[in-house]
């Protein structure tokens, strides 16, 4: 087991038995992952996939049915390797009579942490999370995203070195994403290690350094996000805005791929062509000119996580970016 690694999951499986029959039902079926210190590492998957159940079995909450999991260089649930992770749950329940500065002290001595170091770190903690000037609050007037924030702030409390975050940006809106995306890009540049589940695609491409995609209790694909969108992608997708009419444009690409072809109100044609290669493209531009048509705008459209999640599941109904 390599000893660098901040999280090692191995053919990890975990099944349940439910219903007046006892049913078995296998939410994990041989998982395996491993997470590297100091790296922003993303999980995904479609309900079901059994994303929650491998949280829960990393910080001990269920026991696994097989396999092995750790979390720096300790067993999944141990108390010694507990003690270095902070963990956001995904709908974090605070005690309403709290305010955010009491809240970070009851946090803070379930952590076991003096009360000399919670006083000196929660009005800090709570400022970088953008709540100081709400933190004698109670936090029944908060928002769902500002508990969000809240959360974050306690699991950062006790200064862990690895942070598990079931949807951290859930509730937040696109300033309080961009917040929370800074205070972890900050916080890996400290050294952290980030564990993140999230059903937002989009901040999952901007902040991880790599993903898991779960489907079904099986790890679907793993790997660097940029890599694995250039592994999805077949061929070129390009938009173009000519001056022209529609059926000198047809004419002129002749019987390539039209994805689209949609007049605008100022005379233009926005044209979206499915292409093959490079080559292909050179030739398009080369076929359009030569016909005499202007091309007013050009964009080649970069494959993103959310289409390779798309076509990882096409096949699957009703798939959910889900949490």
């Amino acid at each position: 087991m390599p000893n660098n690694a901040a999280i090692v999951v191995t053919d990890l499986a975990k099944s349940y038995r439910s219903g007046l029959l006892r049913r078995r039902f296998e939410a994990l079926r041989g998982v395996s992952l491993q997470v590297e210190r100091g790296e922003i590492f993303g999980l995904l998957g479609p309900n079901g996939a059994g994303k929650t159940t491998l949280i829960k079995v990393l910080l001990g909450i269920v026991r696994r049915s097989g396999g092995s999991a750790s979390l720096l260089g300790k067993p999944a649930g141990d108390r010694a390797g507990r003690m270095k992770v902070g963990y956001l749950p995904e709908n974090l329940r605070i005690a309403p009579h709290h305010t955010a500065l009491t809240a970070m002290e009851y946090y803070g001595r379930l952590s076991g942490l003096p009360w000399s170091e919670i006083k000196s770190e929660r009005l800090r903690l709570l400022e970088s999370v953008g709540l100081a000037d709400r933190s004698r609050e109670s936090v029944r007037k908060f928002s769902k995203g500002m508990l969000q924030r809240l959360g974050l702030a306690q699991a950062l409390l006790h200064d862990p070195e690895l942070l598990i975050l079931d949807e951290p940006t859930d509730g937040l809106d696109p300033v309080g994403r961009s917040h929370v995306r800074n205070v972890l890009t900050r916080l890996k540049e400290q050294g952290k290690t980030i564990f993140l589940n999230s059903h937002i695609l989009q901040e999952v491409e901007l902040i991880c350094d790599r993903v898991a995609i779960l489907d079904r209790g099986l790890v679907k694909v793993v790997g660097d996000v940029q890599d694995l969108s250039a592994h999805q992608s077949e061929g070129v997708e390009l938009e173009l805005v000519v001056a022209a009419s529609e059926a000198s444009v047809r004419q002129s690409l002749g019987s390539r791929d039209i994805a689209a072809c949609q007049p605008h109100r100022d005379g233009t044609i926005r044209v979206v062509l499915q292409l093959p290669d490079q080559t292909a493209v050179d030739q398009c531009i080369d076929d359009l000119r030569a016909g005499g048509i202007s091309i007013v705008g050009l964009s080649r459209r970069r494959v993103t996580l959310e289409d390779t999640f798309l076509k990882l599941f096409a096949d699957t109904p009703e798939i959910v970016q889900s949490s």
